[in-house]
């Protein structure tokens, strides 16, 4: 990645992983704040180790052809469908133990490939470009937000659209009851005002937030 170094440890503060500005603590003092990009993370030392971390996603006991689930990856599908074309190239980045997603969409003649770095790790499909990308529940478990968004932004064409669904936190929310902070794999936490923010970061000409639907156009 071109950008990378950020000093992580700005006096007793951690620097935010995605714009490297010094997080504050904030609430329970399980995630720090971000007052630069609004973002909320964890601080790096409580990541779990990379076995635990895989071992809690094989917990998710997720099939493909569950309505339940296929109802909650419905809003991605929905606007792939909407916005794209069966002969666009399309990558399922984060793609988990079960790729529902690609499922649904190969239903309707999409032709979308599947990475995930435990799961489906085929690294040369990260070397292509592709008219989009969907991330479903992905990005809130970014180590390196800053290096993965860049990644993301330069593996889409012109005109591309990255599909993201995450829960955005806003103010109205119980943060220390919130059972999606609660989650030890959430390690990166966005607010509406983070995605605006990184969208004019890496470049991207829009941003759409509608629910847990996040659209960004390259």
């Amino acid at each position: 990645m071109k950008r990378s170094g950020h000093n992580h440890h700005e006096g007793s503060s951690e620097a935010c992983p995605l714009c490297g500005h010094a997080g504050s603590a904030f609430q329970d003092g399980e995630y720090l704040s971000c007052p630069e990009c609004g973002g909320l993370f964890r601080p790096r030392a409580a990541f779990l180790p990379a076995a635990e971390e895989k071992a809690r996603y094989e917990e998710h006991e997720n099939d493909v052809l569950d309505d339940r689930y296929q109802a909650f990856v419905s809003p991605i599908v929905d606007a792939v469908l909407r916005y794209g074309r069966p002969t666009d190239r399309g990558l399922d980045f984060g793609s988990g133990t079960a790729p529902v997603i690609a499922h649904l969409l190969r239903e309707h003649g999409f032709d979308i490939a599947c990475y995930d770095p435990f799961f489906s790790n085929t690294p040369g499909l990260l070397e292509h470009t592709y008219d989009y990308i969907v991330c479903c529940e992905v990005i809130e478990h970014f180590h390196d937000p800053a290096a993965e968004f860049e990644r993301l932004h330069d593996m889409l064409l012109p005109g591309g659209r990255l599909y993201c669904m995450t829960m955005l936190y806003h103010d109205g929310i119980d943060f220390p009851n919130w059972h999606y902070r609660r989650d030890p794999t959430h390690v990166f936490i966005y607010r509406e005002e983070t995605i605006l923010w990184l969208a004019q970061r890496y470049g991207f000409s829009s941003a759409a937030i509608d629910g847990r639907l996040i659209v960004l156009q390259r």
